[in-house]
């Protein structure tokens, strides 16, 4: 009994130096992100708004790109209210010859950029049978060559200046492959696979790169979304998922979350209780969470409806959707520029 007693006193011991190195090597890298500048692909509405309005809460200079020059204005206008400068440029970050422009740009402007936040992102509900190559080749191009872009473009003053953070907005999807959103998780798997080993790679320069895996999020995206097939129930369920409280995290909180381990340095951040608990699943599961999400997957639109055309969640609306089911998701559409 003593021994024992004795190995569980030495075990806590052993745990309690590690978490208190830990902890220490965490303040230790804390970086200031007071006068830096932070640049935050799809920055214009969503989780991109609602990254840019934490790190102008933190004295950043912002710099946000899209594609939409209205929606982009609409963002610059709200965060010219904050006490930070702001720089909103239009980009198409799948174009590599604009993404070299956008950051030219930026060096014009402030002669360098400290943070990349990749960001930039879309989604395409349905089923496999009416996900196209083009679908796929779509996702790829923004979820991944993006990334791909704007990191190669900054990496080489990052690397003379010695620091810098990248961080990389992927998906619990590019942990666990959910049905429906093939094109979408395949994308994000590549971007955690570029995002770990990039991190790896850069670490004896002096920059961090943060693998950022959220779940559902309360950002009014469905709106925008891409629905295929029977487009209105792949509408409902989706909105729906994305506004209850239990299984969506509100995208402000997400942002608060993100900026932190930003600052931190974290290696990966898994956003709200669901993911986190579905990710530990499947890693300790898997051959359960196939079966599981299998089920899940009887459960969803079969193909048919509008086929492999595309409409928007604006043009998908049904009893089901908008409604009292999706009150949250409607809030957060206004709160963060989704009109």
């Amino acid at each position: 009994m003593t021994r024992q007693r004795n190995e569980l006193l030495a075990l806590l011991t052993i745990s309690a130096g590690i978490w208190a190195t830990s902890a220490a090597l965490r303040r230790r890298r804390v970086y200031t992100l007071r006068n830096k500048v932070v640049l935050i692909t799809g920055g214009s509405r969503g989780l991109g708004l609602a990254l840019a309005r934490e790190f102008a809460h933190e004295g950043a200079r912002i710099v946000i790109c899209g594609r939409d020059p209205n929606t982009l204005n609409r963002a610059q206008r709200e965060l010219a209210t904050q006490p930070s400068q702001t720089l909103a440029i239009p980009c198409d970050v799948t174009d590599q010859q604009q993404v070299s422009q956008l950051i030219h740009t930026v060096y014009q402007h402030w002669q360098r950029v400290d943070v990349v936040v990749n960001n930039a992102g879309t989604i395409t509900v349905g089923p496999m049978e009416v996900m196209t190559h083009a679908d796929y080749e779509e996702v790829m191009n923004l979820h991944f060559w993006a990334p791909l872009y704007t990191t190669l473009a900054v990496l080489p003053d990052m690397r003379r200046r010695g620091e810098g953070r990248i961080v990389n907005i992927a998906s619990v999807g590019g942990k666990l492959s959910v049905p429906h959103l093939l094109p979408y998780c395949a994308s994000k798997f590549a971007l955690v696979g570029f995002s770990e080993g990039l991190r790896a790679e850069l670490a004896r320069d002096g920059i961090h790169v943060t693998t950022v895996c959220p779940g559902l999020m309360r950002t009014g995206s469905p709106q925008n979304a891409q629905f295929k097939g029977r487009h209105q129930a792949e509408y409902a369920w989706f909105s729906i998922s994305d506004s209850l409280p239990f299984l969506s995290m509100d995208a402000q909180r997400a942002a608060r979350q993100i900026v932190r381990a930003c600052k931190q340095g974290s290696a990966e951040v898994i956003l709200s209780l669901p993911a986190q608990l579905a990710v530990t699943l499947h890693g300790l599961f898997p051959e359960l969470t196939a079966r599981i999400l299998a089920a899940a997957h009887q459960l969803l639109p079969a193909p048919g409806g509008i086929g492999v055309a595309r409409a928007t969640g604006k043009e998908s609306a049904s009893v089901l959707s908008p409604s009292v089911l999706t009150t949250l998701g409607e809030r957060a559409a206004q709160n963060f520029n989704q009109g």
